[in-house]
């Protein structure tokens, strides 16, 4: 569903799986990249991970829109602006000469966590996706959607 005039979305990402997941869903937005050392942080726990991940790029896009000036431009509008960041973790074991393989083609540097799950080589090593294709993307539509309308409703 598209969104209304009324609102502005942000994207913190520089995946472009997720650029087309946001678009596919029928949104206009602007990308921001957040340009953190996603090594520098570590959590035990994948799912404490990537909301840590999440949020730390959440802070550093916030401070880029207070240095270039478009937090102004943002609190000036009468435009709602939402920024959605994301990330995921979940991995098998690989064989080592599987990740051989993906590393001397060059596609796994180029995709969120270094995974095609829809490549030859990974797909048979996938035991279950959690969610949807979309979510092993990086950004699940269903979700996506919920949160979006839930963050415009009125408290």
């Amino acid at each position: 569903m598209a969104a209304s005039s009324a609102l502005r979305l942000i994207l913190g990402s520089s995946s472009a799986s997720r650029r087309q997941i946001l678009a596919e869903m029928g949104y206009s937005f602007t990308l921001l990249s957040a340009d953190i050392d996603e090594k520098e942080i570590r959590k035990e726990k994948p799912e404490e991970l990537v909301v840590a991940l999440a949020h730390a790029k959440a802070d550093a896009i916030m401070e880029k829109l207070r240095n270039n000036g478009m937090m102004k431009e943002i609190l000036d509008s009468k435009e709602t602006t939402l920024l959605i960041t994301a990330d995921q973790v979940y991995f098998h074991k690989i064989p080592d000469e599987v990740v051989e393989s993906l590393i001397e083609e060059g596609n796994v540097f180029y995709v969120a966590g270094g995974l095609l799950v829809e490549h030859p080589l990974t797909s048979p090593l996938v035991e279950a996706i959690v969610g949807t294709i979309d979510s092993v993307m990086g950004l699940p539509k269903a979700l996506t959607e919920k949160l979006i309308k839930e963050s415009l409703q009125e408290p």
